[in-house]
C-alpha cells in the first residue's frame, strides 16, 4: 500500500497566471477514502493529477511512501495511481469493452488466466458481464463511465482515483460505484474521488477535504466537514451540505444521522 503526500505544492498553468494551486500540504494515508470538494476552479483535479504525474508542481514536490517522484515517468506511477477521467471519452479508445479493460492490467504485466480473472471481475462489478465483445460507442454516456471505471479498477493499482464517479449515473449506477468503492476499500486500496454530489461523499468516504482558490479550507471527517459549523465555509466554495446532515443539525442528530434516526426523530 501506498502513502501519498503533496508538500508545499503549488502549481500555475502558464507564466503569469493565477495560482490553480497554492502552497498544498496533504497527507493521505494508505487505505483511505478521500473525497475532494469544491467550486468548478477550485483546484481539485489539478490536484489529484499530481499523484499519477500527469502536472509536476511549479513549487513544492509530491511523495509516494515518503519519496519524492520527480523522477517518474507517468508510466511508472501508473503502476501506483489508477486515475479514472471525469469524461470516459477522453480514456476509451479500445474497440470492445473487453479490450479495453484489459489495456491497463496487460500494460501493467498481467497475462493469461489472471489478465482473464481480472477483468472478468471488473466487468462484473459495474454490471457489463455479458458485454465484452460491444463496442464501447455503442454504449450510453453514464455507461461509458462506468465502463472506464471497470478499466482502472481491473489494474488493481494501491491507489484509485475517481473524477466525478457519479456524474450522469441514475440510482442503479451510482450504487454501483459505492459497491466499487466498498470493494476496493475492502481489498485495502486507498480511494480519492472528486465529487460535487455530497450525500454520496457523506455515505461513501471517511475524509473530505474542501478547497477553495487553490487552497484546502477544510480537511476533516464527514461528520466534522458537514457540522453546522462548517456550512459558511462550505457555501463560500459554493457548496451545501447534504440534506441529512440539514435535517440532522435541525433535530440535534449531527452531520450524519442513519435513516433509523432520521426515521426515528421525525
Amino acid at each position: 500500500m501506498t502513502d501519498l503526500a503533496l508538500e508545499g505544492v503549488s502549481y500555475r498553468y502558464r507564466q503569469g497566471a493565477t495560482l490553480a494551486l497554492d502552497g498544498i500540504d496533504l497527507h493521505i494515508r494508505a487505505g483511505e477514502r478521500v473525497a475532494v470538494v469544491g467550486q468548478n476552479g477550485s483546484g481539485k483535479t489539478t490536484l489529484v493529477r499530481h499523484l499519477n504525474g500527469l502536472l509536476r508542481p511549479t513549487l513544492g514536490r509530491v511523495l509516494h511512501d515518503g519519496r519524492d517522484v520527480a523522477r517518474r515517468t507517468v508510466a511508472q506511477l501508473a503502476r501506483t495511481v489508477g486515475l479514472a477521467f471525469q469524461d470516459p471519452d477522453r480514456q476509451i479508445f479500445a474497440g470492445s469493452v473487453r479490450r479495453e479493460v484489459e489495456f491497463g492490467p496487460r500494460n501493467l504485466g498481467i497475462s493469461g488466466g489472471e489478465l482473464h480473472r481480472v477483468v472478468d471481475e471488473a466487468l462484473a462489478e459495474v454490471g457489463f458481464a455479458g458485454e465484452a465483445s460491444t463496442n464501447p460507442y455503442d454504449l450510453g454516456a453514464s455507461r461509458r463511465k462506468l465502463l472506464a471505471l471497470a478499466s482502472v479498477q481491473s489494474m488493481g493499482t494501491p491507489v484509485l482515483i475517481l473524477d466525478e464517479p457519479t456524474t450522469g449515473q441514475d440510482m442503479r449506477g451510482v450504487e454501483i460505484v459505492k459497491l466499487l468503492i466498498d470493494r476496493a476499500h475492502a481489498a485495502g486500496r486507498t480511494v480519492i474521488a472528486i465529487s460535487h454530489d455530497m450525500e454520496f461523499v457523506a455515505a461513501s468516504f471517511d475524509r473530505v477535504v474542501v478547497l477553495r482558490l487553490g487552497r484546502v479550507i477544510l480537511d476533516g471527517s464527514p461528520a466534522s466537514a458537514f457540522d453546522e459549523g462548517s456550512w459558511e465555509a462550505l457555501r463560500s466554495t459554493y457548496l451545501e451540505p447534504p440534506l441529512p446532515a440539514i435535517i440532522g443539525s435541525r433535530l440535534g442528530l449531527g452531520a450524519t444521522p442513519t435513516d433509523d434516526e432520521l426515521l426515528a426523530a421525525l
